[in-house]
Order: structure tokens, then sequence, then C-alpha cells
């Protein structure tokens, strides 16, 4: 393709993924089914690139102002992830003049708000958090996130996985906490390897694996993924049971439910049964109180601790949206709750970075129900599963982690006995 064509495409995309109207992913894959003829480097480069620039939208946006022509155009010079001397071949003189400008600014000596590239609604409580913390934090989540795995072992061993990938050149390394995952630095095409069509893997975040492993489903027990998604940790809690007992994956969304299918005949399990609910008080789920052994709750939340996989939610989400989550966060917990008989195990979890949604959800759940359930400290919980350093991923009794310090997405966990 042409250089200023492919450019043209990226100005394209950019003015669509920018509307900020639907998350980026969607746009991107609707984006490449439009454009079928483009090239593995040619979605790479596109995809980067409109990446690059949601990481760093405040400060491209600031340094965009100085040039001329279409904004969406000057933002993909600025953030352009392909080959160097494509992108000089696609620009004219004045462009080129100005991003040799442009690249003269010294960048550490401009305001946070275009260093940290993030709204200030989320980064004044995150400073205060993170302290010293706040510009690692900053370095981590402006830069992509490795390819996670998880093991299924329920069909595979660990080492017989990480085989299978040097057999095929791909260095696939454990995960230092998760004893099932697996850790690649490149981008293979997984959907072309035996390992994973067979499978022996699945696309799991380290600290999504975590979560699964805090539930403990056991051979022959009655098991919910409350909000299942796409079916992840779904798959990971049918595995621990062996493929036995009975494991209901509810989702409200169909669709996402849908996508869980050809990941089930992956796997090789036939004890999940993917529920569509109306709401978390659907009468399906009034049926099961009191009846299963394990809930996993992993709540809609604002996703704030996945940036580094999608970038576009810090400038998606608002204070508004997160009032919003947080009340439905709650009347989700309440609801899921009701359904552990007497010693079953409840687990609440978000991948926000927010204690809005975090810390303060679950300290209000136990102050309302210090009668029907105990709280279970998240190191404990988290040694009785085989997790290495358990003490260092915690704080208080719950789970938290963070990209900068553990290299996972941003997880936290809170996790309860019905008395």
């Amino acid at each position: 393709m042409h250089p200023n064509a492919l450019l043209e495409l990226a100005t394209e995309l950019l003015h669509r993924v920018l509307q900020l109207q639907h998350p980026a992913d969607g746009v991107v894959s609707d984006f490449f089914r439009e454009h079928r003829t483009l090239g593995i480097r040619e979605r790479h480069s596109l995809a980067e690139t409109t990446y690059t620039v949601l990481r760093q939208r405040a400060l491209f946006r600031h340094l965009a102002q100085s040039g001329k022509g279409e904004m969406e155009r000057r933002l993909a010079i600025l953030g352009w992830q392909g080959n160097e001397g494509f992108l000089r071949a696609a620009l004219n003189e004045t462009e080129q003049q100005w991003l040799a400008q442009v690249s003269t600014v010294d960048r550490s000596a401009l305001p946070e708000l275009l260093r940290h590239n993030l709204p200030e609604w989320l980064a004044t409580p995150l400073k205060i958090e993170l302290g010293d913390e706040f510009w690692p934090f900053v370095e981590c989540m402006n830069a992509g996130a490795p390819l996670d795995l998880r093991v299924n072992d329920f069909k595979a061993k660990r080492d017989a996985v990480v085989a299978a990938f040097k057999a095929e050149g791909i260095e696939a390394v454990p995960t230092p906490y998760s004893p099932l995952g697996l850790r690649i630095n490149s981008k293979p095409a997984l959907h072309k390897l035996d390992v994973f069509m067979r499978g022996d893997v699945e696309v799991q975040d380290e600290g999504s694996q975590l979560l699964a492993l805090m539930v403990d489903a056991k051979r022959g027990e009655m098991v919910v993924d409350f909000c299942a998604g796409a079916g992840g940790k779904t798959l990971a809690l049918g595995a621990s049971m062996r493929n036995t007992g009975r494991l209901y994956a509810f989702d409200t969304s169909g669709h996402r439910l849908a996508s869980l299918k050809p990941r089930l005949a992956r796997s090789g399990l036939s004890n999940v049964h993917p529920v569509q609910i109306a709401h978390e008080r659907d009468d399906r789920i009034k049926r099961l109180a009191g009846k299963i052994d394990r809930v996993l709750v992993d709540s809609p939340c604002s996703g704030l601790g996945t940036l580094r996989r999608n970038p576009d939610l810090k400038w998606r989400q608002s204070p508004e949206s997160v009032a919003e989550l947080v009340v439905k966060q709650a009347a989700i917990l309440a609801s899921a709750a009701r359904l552990l008989k007497p010693g079953g195990r409840l687990v609440y979890a978000t991948c926000s970075l927010l204690e809005a949604e975090n810390e303060a959800i679950a300290l209000a759940f136990t102050e309302a129900n210090a009668s029907a359930f105990a709280p279970m400290p998240a190191a404990e919980v988290l040694t009785r599963a085989h997790v290495s350093d358990a003490d260092g991923l915690v704080r208080g009794d719950f789970l938290r982690l963070w990209p900068h310090r553990h290299g996972t997405d941003g997880f936290f966990a809170a996790v309860w006995e019905r008395r």
C-alpha cells in the first residue's frame, strides 16, 4: 500500500475511535473487517498507532495545535508506530518540517496534565493513593501489556505447554504469581497454533487468573460466575472443578455469552451452563438461593485497571459514570450473596483502580452483613491456592494488584465465607 494511503487510513480510524462513543477495540475490529485486504504489518501499524494516540491523547493534541491540516492526521503522525521511512514518504515538506520541530520539544518540562495523560478526576486520587509511585505507574500504563495465557490444567501441564511454544520458536515463561500462567512478550498468531486450537491455553491476564484461584472451586460443587462476560474466569473455574459439578455462567449480555461457546468447545469442559439473565434479581437466580457453594462476582466496573490494553477508558469514563457503577456493584453483590449456602465462599472482584468501586463496596457489604458473612484474609486464601508471594499482593484483607508493581492489570478482590 502507498504510504500516504496507509496514513489516510490511520487518520480515518482515529476519527472514528476518538469520538469515544464505543470501545476502541471494537471500533478497530470493525474497521479491519471493512478493509479485509490489509496485511498483517499494515493492521499492526494502524492498531498500534491508534492505541498510542489514545494513551497520549492530551500530549499529542497539545503538540498538534502547532501544525496544519486535519487534526486526526496530525495525531496519526505523532503517534505513528510503523516504519519511520514509510511515514516520511507519506508526509509533504510542511509536515516534515513540523514533525522535526515538534520532536525537539522537551516533554519533561511540560505541565503534569500533558505528561501523565490522565483526566484530572482520575489523576488526583491516584496521586494520593500512590505517592512516589505515581510516575512509575503512569509510565507503565502508557506502555503496552504482554500476552498472558492460562494453562488449561484439565488438559495440559504448564511445562508441556512451554515446550510446545518453544517448538514453534516462541518463548513462553511462567508468570511470577499464578501457578497456571505463562507470559509471552511477543504477539504470535495464537489462532494458528495447535497448542491454542486444542484448548491447552486461553488468553487471560495473570491477575484475572488469581481471581479464579481465590474462588477455589472444587469437584462436585455448584458454582456461579455471576458476571461471566466472555467466560475467561468461567473456564478457569470449570477446570478447577475437573469438569464435575455444575457451573453457571450468568450474564445480562447474550452476545458476550455467545463468544464463550468456541472457547468452551476448545476447553473440553461439559459442566458449564451459560444463562442469560435480565438483571441481578432474575427469577432464575432466585431459584438457586441458598444452594450454591461458590460465587464469583467479577462486577461491571470502570475497567481503569486495564488502561494498558484499553487506554480509551480513561477518556470514556467520568465521575458520573463511576457513581452509577457503584450503585450497580452494591446491588449485584447483595443479590449474588443470597445464592450461597452456609460455609459457601463469595468473591467480589473488579478491574478498577478506584477505592469507591473496591474497598468501599467491600467494607459496606461486610458492615451490612456482619451476622451472615465473615471476611477472609486475601493473603491466606491466595497462599492456599498455591499463589507465590501472596503477602506482596494484598493490602489489608484484600487483593490489590497494580500494573507497575505486579506486571498484571489492576485488580481488586475481597472474599467472605457464609456463616
